[in-house]
């Protein structure tokens, strides 16, 4: 089978480089010359573990290709994904600028039967305009072509998104007819021998999983983050708390990890679109309000205990951070905690060092020179007033407590995702602070 991926982001590159591995033909197209260029010459304009050697592995076997020019492959292919992005307005909905362009060329320039899907997380309805745009095209055109559209929204976490889209939980395929629904079922035949759950449903509803079940993700992290900061007023360790929780086969223990925020790419703009998707039909979503509430006073939460140690006067402190991408494994900066303290922190006239794996280079792109970048852990630390870990990496897990404190002019450390134990910092003689705790 020949499907075409438009849109060579972190959603669009990955699911072309994993059709291509399980024996699709692919072409990625992108109107960005410079990252089809990038990507041709062999290099990964994005940072996921394992990608770079399938995408390499699979262009040179020829069954992913690049390209500017979707008109070019739309005769050759049977299915067509649109994985462009939809960036939050200024209000919080979604922006259909780029999902409705892709539908106006498929319209302009198809000649067979082709199915359009819509691989973007997108608000429910979003298949009603597309398919709109694409009968005026038609019409425009004098032409008579039979296409269907469909949802089939992704569910690929940052960090582990190969193995979320070759052995996923389940796949969803919003589809309004018999044919659309054989073409995808032969697309994800694989998927299907190894018993893994495809699950077809009608097209607003595809499109309403996706939202929900960030929604009910994001849910569970800022009610824990609440839970624990309650936790601290009243003596209580959430951790023991979350422990006692996640025990109950009805809950679960997933995503009850409290800490200094979520961030990324899904949950905060998925948030915000299914509020005002709401609103525009004269519904408040009163429980997402108080989730993205919470979430947005939580991402300070480590400088406000880092000002009430120091009693408001942080002028001229030195503050490392350890982890600026909003989670392990991806140099993804969007909606980080780490953006919102860095800012605090300068604010209040702090000098702040930061250090990270892989997210340096993003973090410089964002936001220059206003921070200062260490060479490594050990360098972030170094003449500082405080460590604030953000971002659990692997490599934070285990420091050399002896080097830190040597280090430091004050071993204080404020740990935004509970990953050390406290009994442990005492012995070593750092003072630490937790959350929930």
């Amino acid at each position: 089978m020949n499907i075409a991926i438009v849109g060579t982001g972190y959603v669009g590159l990955v699911s072309g480089t994993c059709f291509a591995e399980m024996g699709v033909h692919v072409t990625c197209v992108d109107v960005d010359e410079d990252k089809i260029n990038t990507l041709i010459s062999g290099q990964i304009p994005i940072y996921e573990p394992g990608l770079d050697e399938m995408v390499l592995r699979n262009y040179r076997e020829g069954r992913l290709n690049f390209t500017t020019d979707l008109v070019s492959v739309l005769d050759d292919v049977d299915i067509v994904f649109s994985a462009v992005g939809t960036p939050p307005d200024e209000d919080g909905s979604a922006d259909l600028q780029y999902v409705l362009a892709v539908a106006r060329q498929f319209g302009q320039n198809i000649k067979k039967y082709t199915v359009l899907v819509t691989k973007s997380t997108v608000p429910v309805g979003t298949a009603g305009k597309v398919k709109a745009v694409i009968e005026e095209e038609l019409r425009q055109r004098g032409v008579e072509i039979p296409f269907d559209v469909a949802s089939n929204p992704e569910f690929l976490k940052e960090g582990a998104a190969i193995k979320d889209f070759m052995s996923p939980d389940r796949v969803v395929v919003g589809v309004e007819s018999e044919k659309a629904k054989e073409m995808l079922t032969k697309l994800y035949r694989p998927f299907l021998l190894n018993n893994f759950r495809v699950i077809f449903t009608d097209i607003p509803s595809a499109e309403m999983i996706k939202y929900a079940a960030n929604s009910m993700l994001a849910t569970r992290i800022s009610f824990m983050n609440d839970i624990a900061n309650l936790c601290e007023l009243v003596g209580a360790d959430v951790n023991m708390v979350r422990k006692g929780v996640g025990s109950d086969s009805r809950i679960g223990s997933k995503f009850l990890y409290p800490g200094c925020g979520y961030g990324g790419s899904c949950f905060p703009k998925d948030v915000k679109a299914l509020i005002k998707t709401a609103e525009k039909r004269g519904y408040r979503m009163k429980v997402l309000r108080a989730v993205e509430e919470v979430n947005e006073e939580q991402k300070s939460i480590l400088f406000r205990k880092l000002s009430t140690y120091y009693q408001s006067d942080l002028q001229g402190k030195i503050i490392a951070l350890w982890g600026i991408s909003f989670k392990p494994e991806t140099d993804d900066m969007r909606e980080s905690p780490a953006l919102v303290i860095i800012k605090l922190l300068l604010e209040a006239g702090c000098t702040v060092k930061v250090y990270d794996p892989v997210a340096m280079g993003e973090c410089k792109r964002r936001i220059g020179d206003v921070v200062i970048y260490a060479t490594d852990m050990y360098d972030a630390v170094l003449d500082a007033d405080a460590l604030l870990m953000l971002t659990e990496w692997k490599q934070f897990r285990l420091p050399s407590w002896g080097v830190i404190i040597r280090s430091m002019r004050k071993p204080l450390v404020i740990d935004g995702r509970n990953i050390y134990d406290a009994e442990e910092m005492k012995e070593v003689g750092v003072e630490y602070f937790g959350i929930g705790r």
